[in-house]
């Protein structure tokens, strides 16, 4: 555990030298946020003023918490892994004395702590001053809250490696992760609610871990869900967490298995 402390702080420290990069997420976040925003309100009163249980302000928490947990949850995925098993340089991280998933768990989370400070809250506070938002009065919110964001960053990065470790059967994983991004985009909330879609979508978004993405963590810190409502929400989450992470040890033995049987 000290050494996956370590590591979490050096991601941590490593992400807070990238002061401009920051800077200029913050600026894109904020500015995508006013945009979606500014759709969102559209339609809310073209619907007369509520549309799928969203009023206007609830319409705007749900922006700015989309917008603010967008760098930390990293649902978009990433490429490192499939670079590095094709690089090679896998086999290097295979003979490290920590499990390669518990090494990248580490990093992300490192990672993810300071995007939370350093790109997720500043817009969140720039959409408050400016919308407002709807947040809740029971502390309990806040609380199952934070638990369902770390969910959702653990189960975002599962997925992920899942995406990425399919680098050891195919040559080129773009395909893959175009395919991942787009369904991700629609299924996981962050465009508009789930609660929108039609019955039939509806139910294919939630038989998916997208939701427990970006829905589920934005409808339990913002008590649109009231936190009993929300526990079998934040429970489907770490069922999906235990899938996943199943599927993606299942994923790395099997590679490893490749990778030593073809000589690295």
């Amino acid at each position: 555990m000290l050494a996956h402390g370590r590591i979490i702080a050096a991601s941590f420290r490593q992400y807070s030298t990238y002061r401009m990069a920051t800077a200029a997420g913050v600026f894109t976040n904020t500015v995508f946020g006013f945009i979606r925003a500014s759709i969102m309100f559209a339609a809310i009163a073209a619907a007369g003023g509520e549309l799928g249980g969203y009023t206007a302000l609830q319409a705007a928490t749900y922006v700015w918490l989309g917008q603010a947990l967008l760098a930390p949850v990293e649902a978009f995925g990433t490429r490192e892994v499939s670079q590095r098993v094709h690089q090679g340089d896998v086999a290097v991280d295979l003979l490290r004395p920590i499990g390669f998933l518990s090494l990248y768990y580490a990093q992300k989370l490192g990672r993810a702590g300071f995007l939370v400070l350093g790109r997720g809250i500043p817009p969140l506070v720039v959409g408050a001053l400016v919308t407002g938002l709807a947040l809740p009065e029971d502390p309990r919110s806040y609380l199952l809250g934070a638990v369902s964001v770390l969910l959702a960053i653990t189960v975002a990065f599962m997925a992920d490696m899942m995406l990425n470790l399919a680098a050891f059967w195919v040559i080129e994983t773009r395909g893959l992760s175009v395919v991942y991004l787009a369904v991700m985009n629609l299924l996981s909330g962050f465009l508009i609610p789930i609660v929108w879609f039609p019955d039939w979508l509806l139910g294919i978004a939630r038989a998916t871990p997208f939701p427990s993405m970006i829905q589920t963590p934005i409808d339990t810190l913002s008590g649109r869900v009231p936190p009993a409502e929300a526990l079998p929400l934040v429970g489907t989450q770490l069922v999906w967490v235990l899938a996943l992470a199943s599927g993606a040890s299942l994923m790395l033995r099997a590679g490893q298995r490749r990778l030593e049987v073809q000589g690295g």
